[in-house]
């Protein structure tokens, strides 16, 4: 015989299945709603200090805009781009600037940092007060050190003194930072000593993923220390070598705090930088508009040596 079954059964059945998806669903949602609750204050921070300023300089750079001014504000379209590259001496005098310091300063700094690691990676007695003694500059405020560095490059500062003492008086130094031609190049030498112990720390890194094995087998294979750093080092580096590339690079292209501590663009514009002069235009000049179009610029151009950079250092496997 079928059983007949009754409709209170059916009910009976459906009913503890449909519960526990409702409270699946509510829990779901409540998941969610901590979830956005959680990140609201890191989605407002951005927000309010990374894509609305870039959206608003990104209009700006197409009108008139002045911090103060009676004048309203009106679409210029591409007139301060113009401006730039046909009227404006300083703009052409700054983005030369921006490259030589970073066509100095990212070679060296990384080659610099890299011998460094090199030495640090070695199993000597007092290794570690080296690590510290490089990166305390890392640590110590960029506004500090440049002025410290202001007070030794002055006429009777410290490096001044040393070379009339280990010159014995034969060469008596120069106003580093008032000559346009060795400002810039003492601004090169701060920034390297700078940041170079960071960098160093991460090729450090790089290196102690290095299995020792691949060691242990060139040199089984005849290789000097010369073909153990060509063919197992440097290749093993890869990675590191592209994220140090690009991170020098960029800050290297984004100089501004040494120039406006120490300098203030020095002689004759001849350490101002791409973004010493958008700020000096946006906020010194009160031309909000003109300095976000150079600060457009900077961007683009930053883009564009970022992926020239990325392509020429890419896996070519």
């Amino acid at each position: 015989m079928t059983a007949i079954s009754s409709p209170d059964s059916h009910t009976a059945s459906a009913a503890p299945r449909s519960v526990p998806r409702r409270r699946l669903r509510a829990d779901v949602r409540s998941e969610r709603r901590a979830g956005w609750a959680m990140a609201a204050p890191a989605v407002l921070l951005l927000l309010a200090f990374l894509i609305v300023p870039v959206i608003l300089g990104f209009v700006l750079s197409f009108t008139n805009a002045r911090l103060i001014s009676p004048e309203p504000t009106v679409f210029t379209g591409f007139d301060n781009f113009v401006r730039a590259f046909t009227a404006d001496p300083a703009f052409f005098r700054s983005l030369v600037n921006t490259f030589c310091f970073a066509a100095v300063v990212v070679p060296v700094q990384a080659g610099f940092g890299l011998l460094l690691a090199i030495l640090v990676n070695q199993k000597i007695r007092g290794v570690v007060a080296f690590r510290v003694i490089f990166f305390i500059p890392v640590v110590t405020s960029i506004v500090v050190v440049s002025i410290l560095w202001k007070f030794m490059y002055q006429p009777d500062g410290l490096i001044n003194s040393f070379i009339d003492s280990i010159t014995f008086g034969a060469w008596q130094g120069t106003a580093w930072l008032n000559d346009p031609s060795t400002a810039l190049t003492a601004i090169i030498v701060l920034s390297i000593w700078q940041a170079v112990g960071f960098h160093m720390l991460i090729w450090l890194s790089g290196l102690q993923t290095i299995p020792e094995e691949l060691y242990e087998a060139a040199r089984i294979d005849g290789a000097g220390p010369w073909r153990q750093f060509r063919d197992v080092t440097w290749p093993c580096l890869r990675p590191t070598r592209v994220f140090v590339l690009i991170t020098i690079t960029i800050a290297a292209l984004g100089l501004f705090v040494q120039i406006d501590v120490m300098t203030q663009g020095g002689p004759v514009d001849s350490t101002s930088t791409l973004v010493y002069h958008a700020v000096r235009m946006g906020y010194k000049q009160q031309q909000i508009g003109y300095g976000s179009a150079l600060s457009l610029v900077f961007f683009v151009l930053v883009l564009i040596v970022a992926l020239v950079q990325r392509f020429l250092t890419r896996d070519k496997d």
